[in-house]
């Protein structure tokens, strides 16, 4: 069986801990497993594995790069909503920077793929549908960390905004994987969009 890389320990004795159904937070104490908090930082997992696909099935060199580098930033975010809230400080904080990073991404992206001006269904190819579906994640990851907040929980602003620009860049990055493969995107109202 696997064993822990740095402890020494099996897999399994590192997770029997959780069986009372808590779970704990980094920079210590403990948390029933359905906390806002675990749900929220969850749901930044899932996003993560759901680019994670996205990447694996991206027939594009820069989106594939893209989806990586957003995989690591996911990863942080995640370590920060994972943080007891008393030690919030041990652990790398987002800031209005990060949130400008993916502001000049969408800006990029968009001078390289036509914007569809309507509705669109996801699935014109694998790796699009793929991103569309880590969009709605990151959105109900989204969600989380706002009622997270307005239970009073510390949650930074750039965090908020960080997943708002995510979503949109996710949007873009749809997009842009479709025109490189020279499909336009699927609209609501069932004719391709104009422009790919």
């Amino acid at each position: 069986m696997a064993r822990g890389s740095r402890t020494g320990k099996r897999l399994v004795d590192l997770t029997g801990g959780g069986d009372d159904g808590t779970t704990g937070l980094l920079g210590g104490g403990r948390v029933p497993k359905d906390a806002r908090r675990i749900e929220a930082y969850g749901t930044v997992d899932e996003a993560s594995s759901a680019l994670g696909l996205a990447r694996a099935l991206a027939g594009d060199g820069h989106t594939r790069e893209v989806c990586e580098q957003l995989q690591r930033d996911l990863y942080l975010l995640g370590a920060e909503l994972a943080t007891n809230p008393d030690q919030a400080g041990r652990f790398a904080r987002f800031d209005a920077a990060d949130v400008d990073g993916l502001e000049k991404m969408i800006a990029e992206l968009e001078e390289q793929a036509p914007m569809p001006r309507e509705f669109v269904l996801p699935g014109a190819t694998p790796g699009s549908a793929a991103l569309d579906l880590a969009r709605t994640v990151v959105r109900r990851a989204e969600r989380q960390v706002v009622a997270l907040a307005r239970d009073g929980d510390e949650v930074s602003t750039p965090v908020r905004q960080w997943l708002n620009r995510l979503s949109l860049l996710l949007f873009v990055l749809a997009r842009y994987e479709e025109a490189r493969a020279g499909r336009a995107p699927l609209t609501a109202k069932g004719k391709p969009s104009a422009g790919a």
